[in-house]
């Protein structure tokens, strides 16, 4: 639920008042390199600048940031590594956790749209055995909406305490769900599949499971082929297994532990968050990937519609087929997905008709805190405020 409610929280602070900066475009601040091109509804320059000013921070250690669609914009402010102090990387990979959900939410909507999957057939059909006699039927929609009714799998231990100690180990998608089937379902008059919406990885992983069947090939490669090629985005790929690193440019992640001491987390083994948030990827790339979502030429238009730009029939619903609806008012509605590993807080936001278009990665010393991020707040006001001239 952690991440959902950061989305909700980030995108919240439209409505409450958006700081802006100068009608002129300030001097962009030391550490940091901007390009743009302003048109007079493009980006908010003087904002933008302004969100990346002071870093690095006690929060953050840099920051990469593209703002799309009418007019363009990208920056990135901090440094690269701690010990060094040397300045960011505009192509810079990250972790970039749970946006790896919206990859995997097209991929099986592409395999519903080819007839190998059907978003009413059960997980009880497709990965028989799976799943105890204690579950009800689950369909591929709900798992899709987050409305499964599993509960969470296993897990390292947070990651400011002894999942830092743990982060090496590996923990399979397998041991996830088999700790998830373990502990049974929700039980309660308003639980079981499609009647309550709860963010988690298991959903997720879960289907991550059911690309593998259905294709009889790795989900990694169903994700290269179906996804990452046809969006062109060449410098996006997941670590091999347990592999802890991430091979090529990147910023060194950081993590603050519960005793206060800020630790270099960039290699860590992420095996165990696999289709829910094991892919790496660059800004640009992430970008590349949400225009061709929206535009529908990962997934045919009317499905597309139909299950990712549509809430399920349940209460207090806001999450899709992998992205979130946020009405911020006076017809901004936007959709998003955020993701959050250690060192590496990442968004990807925008308008249904991409007028304006948000892909950031900030890397936070606590980017799994239930407390936003300060320059991840700065960034989304400062992309949706008004653009000046």
């Amino acid at each position: 639920m952690r991440t959902r409610l950061t989305t909700a929280a980030l995108i919240a602070a439209l409505v409450t008042g958006v700081a802006v900066g100068p009608a002129v475009a300030a001097p962009a601040p030391a550490g940091t390199h901007t390009t743009a091109h302003q048109r007079h509804d493009g980006p908010n320059v003087a904002a933008l600048r302004q969100a990346l000013s002071g870093l690095p921070d006690r929060d953050t250690t840099a920051a990469l940031v593209r703002v799309g669609g009418q007019g363009s914009w990208h920056g990135s402010a901090g440094v690269r590594d701690l010990s060094t102090g040397r300045g960011p990387l505009e192509n810079a990979r990250f972790r970039a956790g749970s946006t790896t959900k919206t990859v995997t939410a097209a991929l099986v909507l592409q395999l519903a749209a080819e007839k190998k999957i059907d978003l009413d057939g059960t997980v009880q059909h497709y990965l028989p055995g799976l799943l105890s006699k204690d579950f009800n039927p689950i369909t591929v929609r709900q798992l899709l909406t987050f409305t499964s009714g599993l509960q969470p799998g296993a897990s390292l231990g947070p990651e400011n305490a002894e999942g830092y100690t743990n982060r090496f180990r590996t923990l399979t998608p397998q041991a996830v769900v088999a700790a998830s089937v373990a502990k049974g379902p929700y039980c309660g008059e308003d639980e079981g599949p499609g009647k309550k919406q709860r963010y988690s990885n298991i959903d997720y992983t879960v289907l991550g499971m059911l690309i593998e069947k259905v294709t009889d090939d790795t989900y990694e490669h169903q994700a290269k082929v179906r996804i990452f090629q046809p969006a062109g985005m060449t410098h996006t790929s997941f670590p091999d297994g347990p592999d802890p690193r991430i091979h090529g440019p990147h910023h060194r992640g950081y993590q603050r532990l519960v005793s206060g001491e800020v630790v270099d987390a960039t290699e860590w083994n992420m095996s165990d968050r696999w289709a829910a948030g094991d892919m790496i990827s660059t800004t640009a790339d992430l970008e590349k990937f949400l225009v061709a979502l929206f535009r529908g030429k990962l997934v045919p238009q009317p499905l597309l519609d139909r299950e990712m730009f549509t809430l399920p029939d349940v209460k207090g619903a806001t999450m899709s087929a992998g992205l979130q609806r946020y009405d911020a008012g006076d017809g901004l509605v936007i959709w998003s997905k955020s993701g959050g590993r250690p060192g590496y807080s990442t968004l990807i936001a925008a308008t249904r008709d991409l007028s304006r278009t948000l892909v950031y990665s900030v890397n936070s010393v606590d980017a799994k805190s239930e407390t936003t991020n300060p320059v991840a707040t700065r960034l989304l006001k400062a992309a949706f405020a008004p653009g000046r001239h």
